[in-house]
């Protein structure tokens, strides 16, 4: 990291720098303590140079009046691009509600809803033919295969 000397910090506040190497100096402001300390010091120099404010109200009320014109200006500027992008209508919500009601009333009057009502009724008629039995049925069952099981292999033991 360069640190810069007095002199140079006198020169910055000079405005006796080109414009690149002002940027550099800038930007090591804002990570050497050593170098702004150096820069104060130039500058509480350098201060008798400067021209005086005869009201510093007025000057301060000037340059907020400034800033909000500037704000204003970036305002207006924002809100002519926002209206500026107008989407095509294909891509608006409202198309999008428009084609979906479309679509339900031409499946509706073709029949493609009764057809399937039918279909999943014929499937659930098909699975209600099917008895199958409980689990506590199938573990009694299951027991009970057990124990003849158990009682074959004792008489085949005498």
């Amino acid at each position: 990291m360069k640190h810069y000397s007095f002199d140079e910090w006198l020169k910055y506040v000079r405005d006796e720098v080109e414009e690149k190497e002002r940027g550099k100096a800038e930007e090591h402001l804002y990570s050497c303590d050593t170098c702004l300390e150096e820069y104060l010091q130039a500058l509480s120099e350098h201060e008798s140079s400067f021209p005086v404010l005869s009201d510093e109200s007025v000057f301060t009320d000037a340059v907020m009046a400034e800033v909000l014109m500037h704000k204003e200006i970036q305002t207006d500027v924002k809100v002519a691009k926002v209206v500026k992008k107008k989407k095509p209508y294909y891509q608006q919500v409202a198309f999008h509600y428009f084609l979906a009601a479309a679509a339900t009333l031409m499946l509706m009057l073709s029949g493609v809803f009764q057809s399937l009502v039918s279909y999943a009724s014929t499937i659930e008629g098909a699975k209600t033919k099917e008895v199958k039995p409980s689990v506590t049925e199938g573990m009694i069952d299951k027991t009970f295969a057990w124990m003849d099981s158990l009682e074959k292999k004792e008489a085949n033991k005498k």
